[in-house]
Parts: structure tokens; C-alpha cells; sequence
């Protein structure tokens, strides 16, 4: 049944149930206790790249979209709530960039295509052991290297399935979902320009298991496993769909030391479902931070391996992919790399954020290599400022800017792109 049928019938039984069970407690807590849901988002993205090797040079993309969100989330009736809002993209005057959507593709790619569709609507239980969600929902776990919402993109991506959350005892909380369907953020619609690396609903029967347990603030341990199933996508134009199902399987280690935040993670990935490809490659990150003066330092160094430890039907990328992480977040702003190279890659980075005028000044600097056979992927610079606008609560604009130098690499050429955004949010 599909999760937004079986988000209302679980609504209907429940409401059922619990109101011969437990009638002491008011049903208008639903809407008494709901809240508005409304959020609109204006961006501004300029994108220059040079021309691909062998391929005429793109124009620049020039972009201005609007996001306007509108919804509800009720109150509590004996641990039910309930959540349903809705998404509108629209372009603003002409468009002069690709939306993958558009047929624009003499101009570069911002991937915020127009459309409207339903962004969430789920049935929520919660008890003091945990909670329970079934319908189409926002998932967010752990920093978002492998399983997150995009939320940067106009359309956010959401999952239909079902997620269960226990905390049998303090500090420890098991987590895990089926997913039957993912909402990309290219959709909400196909068409005519859409190919197999970017169709607006990613279908499969994929499952998340993830244990987080607090054992002091020095130390947090997590345990994941992720097994996507995802048939109709594929690693690259030149693959077969069903080349991102994979399974990744990990051990997070995080924690805050005499001032001092660090994260240090392994992970391996397999193939999985009916990839046709056999993939065999590993995942390291290791991180320190540092706050002083109010000033956030951090340092890093994250692997995503090649896969010559795999084998492939043909001549294929078998490297370690993330095709549901928020990948804005990780390997520069510039999004050079949301499918990781063939042959892997290495990322060594410095980043800064500092309260600045009321604002936050965030910047950072990526070093890329390849994890195999020595290409030097080249660099990136990344900036921004986020600020509230005085006098309007949840108001907040934010100006952006990403540089990334290619080093002549054979498979990237430079990018800069370049963000004005505000963002009204009803609080």
C-alpha cells in the first residue's frame, strides 16, 4: 500500500482505537495545539563553468526561483500528531539555466525545477520509549553523509515509507525505516528532458538501520547500515539503472574533549538489490574542531574510495557513492563532485565560522586529489553571510559565493557560483 493511503488509514484506526481507550483526553488537542506551517525562500544562483573536454562551452546559468511552503502540524492526542504541507517551485522572469526540467540545456545546470506537489504528510506516534512515523517524511540522519533531506535545493527530498525510533534506555537510540519510494529534488514531475540519472521519484524498497549510543559527552558511537534499493537510477548516463543500490555498513565515533569537538568514521559499501555491477570500496573521515574567542575552527580529511577492488559489466564507475546524502554539505559548495570519480577521491579542508555584525561569516577551503592513481583533483573556496533582516522576525538573507579551480583535471573543469537568497520563515 502506498505510505500516503497507509499514512490516513493508520490515522483513521488510530483515532479509532485510542478515543474507546482513552476518551479522557480532549481531541481538539489536534488543532488547539497545531501550528502554521509557512515558509517562502527567494534565490538568486549564477553558475560559470568552462567547457567539458570535447564539448561546447555552456552559457552562464542565471537563475531566480521561489520556494514557498505552506502546512500544518497538529498538537497531540495520546501520542498522535499528525503533519501535512505542501511545496511550490516557480522560475522568476526568464529562464536563462537548466533546470533539468526545462530543456534549457545550452545554459548551465541549477536544478530547482518548477512545480508543486505534497513535500510531507505523516501520521506521528510518540511515547517516552521512542516514536513512530509512517507516510511521506523529512529524514535526517546523522550529519547527512548518507541519508538527508537536500533541504539546500528549492525542492526538498522526502521519503515515503515508514521509521521507527526506539530509546529503550538513556542515551541509546535504535533507529530504523522502509522507504519504497524517495521524492528527488529534481521532480516533482518527469518529462521530456529527464534522464535515468535524474528521474523525480526514486523507486526500490530500501531499509536504514542506524544505533547511536551516548556513552559520555567525551564519546557517541554510531552503528549504520544502509540498504538502498533504488531500480530506476543510475551512476551515470553511460550506466545501467539500478547501479547506485548499494549497501554501506559503518561505525561513527564523535565527542567533545577540553574544548575540542572530533569525528572520526569508517564505512565499507557493497553492492546490493539488483546492481548489476559488483562494488567493493571503503569511506574514512576524520575531523577536529576547535571554538575560541567565538570563532569555530575545524579540520578535515574524508576518503570516498575508487572501486578497482570491484568488478564492473562493462566499463563503469564502481567508486563509493552517496546518492541520498545532502551532498551540498560535503566536497565544496560548488557540487563538482555529487557522483564521486571513478577513481575516488580525497578531500583535505579547512573551515571557519565567525559571528560578524549581527551575522555569521562561514568560509572554507577544499584540497582534492584522487584516492587512486595520483589526479590531482584541484581546489575550492567557499564563503558566506547569513544575516536577519532587522525589524521582520524569521527573516534572514544570505549571500553566498563558491570557486572551484579544476588543475586541469580530465574529469572537472572550474566552476563559480555565486547566491543571494532571502528566506522568510513564520515562527
Amino acid at each position: 500500500m502506498h505510505p500516503l493511503k497507509l499514512s490516513l488509514l493508520s490515522l483513521a484506526i488510530a483515532a479509532g482505537v485510542s478515543g474507546q481507550v482513552c476518551a479522557a483526553e480532549d481531541f481538539s488537542n489536534l488543532f488547539t495545539g497545531g501550528k502554521t506551517i509557512l515558509d517562502a525562500r527567494y534565490r538568486y544562483e549564477f553558475v560559470d563553468q568552462n567547457a567539458a573536454p570535447g564539448k561546447a562551452a555552456l552559457d552562464h546559468a542565471n537563475a531566480q526561483t521561489l520556494r514557498t511552503r505552506v502546512g500544518f502540524q497538529t498538537g497531540q492526542w495520546y501520542g498522535l500528531s499528525s503533519l501535512v504541507e505542501a511545496d511550490n517551485v516557480s522560475h522568476i522572469g526568464d529562464e536563462k539555466f537548466n533546470s533539468t526540467r526545462n530543456g534549457q540545456t545550452q545554459f548551465s545546470t541549477v536544478a530547482d525545477p518548477d512545480g508543486s506537489e505534497i513535500n510531507q504528510a505523516l501520521l506521528r506516534y510518540d511515547h517516552k520509549y521512542g516514536n513512530a512515523v509512517a507516510g511521506r517524511q523529512r529524514i535526517n540522519l546523522d550529519n547527512q553523509r548518507f541519508i538527508g533531506s537536500v533541504a539546500w535545493r528549492q525542492n526538498e527530498q522526502t521519503y515515503d515509507g515508514a521509521l521507527l525510533q526506539l530509546k529503550p534506555i538513556t542515551g541509546l537510540t535504535l533507529t530504523a525505516a522502509y522507504i519504497d519510494n524517495i521524492n528527488s529534488i529534481w521532480g516533482p514531475e518527469n518529462g521530456r528532458y529527464d534522464n535515468k540519472t535524474n528521474p523525480a521519484n526514486i523507486d526500490g524498497h530500501s531499509q536504514l538501520f542506524n544505533a547511536q549510543y551516548v556513552l559520555m559527552p567525551e564519546l557517541t558511537v554510531t552503528g549504520y547500515t544502509y540498504l538502498l534499493d533504488l531500480d530506476n537510477i543510475a551512476t551515470n548516463a553511460a550506466s545501467a539503472v539500478g547501479t547506485l543500490s548499494s549497501q554501506t555498513t559503518g561505525l561513527r565515533l564523535t565527542g567533545a574533549i577540553s574544548g575540542f569537538t572530533y569525528a572520526a568514521e569508517v564505512a565499507q559499501q557493497s553492492d546490493y538489490g539488483d546492481n548489476p555491477n559488483d562494488l567493493d570500496s571503503d569511506y574514512y573521515l576524520a575531523e577536529l574542531g576547535y571554538t575560541v574567542a567565538g570563532v569555530g575552527l575545524k579540520a578535515g580529511y574524508e576518503v570516498l574510495g575508487g572501486g578497482d577492488d570491484g568488478k564492473a559489466v562493462g566499463n563503469q564507475n564502481l567508486a563509493f557513492q552517496t546518492p541520498l546524502a545532502t551532498k551540498h554539505a560535503f566536497q565544496g559548495w560548488a557540487d563538482v563532485f555529487l557522483t564521486t570519480p571513478a577513481d575516488g577521491i580525497e578531500d583535505a579542508y579547512l573551515g571557519a565560522t565567525a559571528p560578524l555584525l549581527g551575522g555569521t561569516l562561514q568560509a572554507v577551503y577544499h584540497d582534492f586529489s584522487a584516492q587512486q592513481g595520483g589526479d590531482n583533483y584541484g581546489e575550492e573556496y567557499d564563503i558566506s553571510y547569513g544575516h536577519p533582516i532587522p525589524g521582520v522576525k524569521g527573516l534572514v538573507a544570505l549571500a553566498k559565493y563558491a570557486n572551484y579551480d579544476s588543475a586541469d583535471s580530465a574529469v572537472t573543469v572550474d566552476t563559480e557560483k555565486f547566491w543571494l537568497q532571502l528566506q522568510y520563515t513564520y515562527l
